[in-house]
């Protein structure tokens, strides 16, 4: 499997190797990634279709965020530079597998990869989640609230998928760090509001209130290394550095 490693100033430039693990998944190569893009909100083409897409844009801004607009869809999602995002890239097309199994390989890769690391997680997410949707990590049996249901931990990761017909990717974002839930909650409660999509600012969690390590790099080691010897790779890594930095 090939493992592009490597961090960028500015959310454009974050965005490039992208394109590279789907060419890679296309030559019959699967791909990850896992890095703390740089401090963002990036939209998905949902967010882009709402009435109230350019006050959320603008909510970002004000917060300090900036915006941009990801190919996948979704709801927006937060970034504060320590937050990961990971993707994957596996080949598509001559019966390699559906949609449905390959959000189901990747949450099962992403939680037992967590688990190894002391994090206590489980499939599913809290009402009025961050990027609500199916395929989601949360801290398990937390209560946000006194009165709140023993299965409503908060949401650690969000997972979504972009389908070619020579290669798939599935990408999502990762809360490691304990310090990451308030200030991702502050800037998505506006930005939702904006948006007319349910949101409380209690649903966020992270690896560190799961009781993980409070450490990103520590964690994006340990999710790399499970997508590597998984089932979509080899044991093998051939690691490309997309920052110009020394492999």
């Amino acid at each position: 499997m090939r493992v592009y490693r490597g961090e960028f100033a500015t959310p454009a430039a974050d965005r490039e190797p992208t394109a590279e693990l789907l060419a890679s998944a296309a030559d019959g190569v699967p791909a990850v990634r896992v890095a703390a893009p740089p401090r963002q909100v990036a939209f998905g083409r949902r967010d882009a279709r709402e009435s109230g897409f350019e006050a959320a844009k603008r909510a970002a801004e004000e917060a300090g965020f900036p915006p941009v607009e990801r190919d996948v869809g979704g709801r927006a999602v937060a970034y504060t530079g320590s937050t990961l995002s990971f993707g994957v890239a596996v080949p598509a097309g001559g019966g390699r597998g559906s949609i449905d199994s390959r959000y189901e390989t990747a949450t099962e890769t992403l939680r037992d990869a967590l688990r190894d690391v002391g994090a206590d997680v489980v499939r599913g997410e809290p009402p009025a989640a961050f990027c609500p949707g199916d395929h989601s990590l949360r801290v398990a049996g937390g209560k946000r609230a006194p009165n709140a249901p023993e299965d409503d931990g908060g949401k650690v990761a969000g997972l979504a998928q972009r389908v070619r017909a020579d290669a798939a990717l599935v990408a999502g974002v990762l809360v490691v760090s304990a310090a990451d839930p308030d200030p991702i909650a502050r800037v998505t409660e506006p930005i939702y509001d904006a948006l007319g999509v349910p949101f409380d600012p209690e649903s966020v969690g992270s690896v560190a209130d799961a009781g993980g390590p409070d450490d990103p790099d520590a964690v994006a080691r340990a999710v790399e290394g499970a997508f590597v010897d998984g089932p979509w790779g080899d044991g093998e890594r051939e690691v490309v550095r997309v920052d110009g930095g020394d492999a």
